[in-house]
């Protein structure tokens, strides 16, 4: 997968005081963890020491994640009192509205649907199994989806997640079989170039945690449909 590396290349979709909100690559991580990579949230506090010229170290929140083949919005505070805000709004999820957009294999059951499994999450091969039904240690998820577009090989769908666990879109849509474009994790033929998956997170809505008016962001997908 490549990496962004550099301040530069940093795509901003939002930025003012308190928040900034960029389109996140394929391969990126959003915050550090083991394979120690430089991550999304390390790019853009250069980016913002370079762009307003700060002397010190720069202040940057992370307030939510995207899975690391996922590309599209995510949202950072560049301040304690706007990240303490957001996280309280992230962790209410009729605060703040999500909406990805996913390339699947085969089409969906019916044009629009909401499903609802429990996911039991597998640490040691970083997956989640999805269940018809309650099962130990499993977590119900739901969400909301819809058939926006058909090409020749590939259905568009509009996905609004209702509850946030890990990996809930790639499960619950392996679960009824259909598959992401690209992800060989959850059974995808076929890798995408790039190493990335065709789930992108297209739009976010939420209530800016200082101006107090809703925010909506949103960015188009670069994918190569053929």
């Amino acid at each position: 997968m490549k990496l962004i590396t550099n301040a530069e290349n940093v795509d901003v979709l939002y930025d003012d005081n308190h928040v900034i909100a960029v389109n996140k690559r394929a391969g990126d991580i959003v915050q550090g963890d083991k394979t120690g990579d430089i991550p999304l949230s390390d790019i853009v506090k250069a980016y913002l020491k370079k762009k307003y010229n700060k002397p010190g170290e720069v202040f940057l929140g992370v307030v939510h994640r995207l899975d690391r083949p996922t590309t599209g919005v995510v949202l950072f505070a560049k301040t304690s009192k706007a990240l303490s805000r957001l996280n309280a709004m992230f962790a209410n999820k009729e605060e703040v509205q999500k909406t990805y957009w996913a390339l699947v294999d085969v089409a969906p059951p019916d044009e629009e649907g909401t499903l609802t499994h429990w996911l039991v999450r597998n640490e040691k091969q970083n997956k989640s199994v999805a269940h018809q039904k309650e099962v130990q240690h499993s977590k119900k998820a739901v969400l909301h989806y819809k058939l926006l577009k058909t090409y020749d090989r590939y259905y568009l769908l509009e996905i609004d997640l209702i509850t946030g666990r890990h990996h809930q879109i790639r499960a619950q849509l392996a679960a009824i079989g259909l598959h992401i474009k690209g992800d060989l994790k959850y059974g995808a033929k076929r890798s995408n170039p790039d190493g990335g998956i065709c789930l992108h997170a297209h739009s976010l809505r939420f209530l800016h945690p200082v101006k107090k008016e809703t925010i909506s962001i949103e960015v188009a997908p670069n994918w190569q449909i053929s």
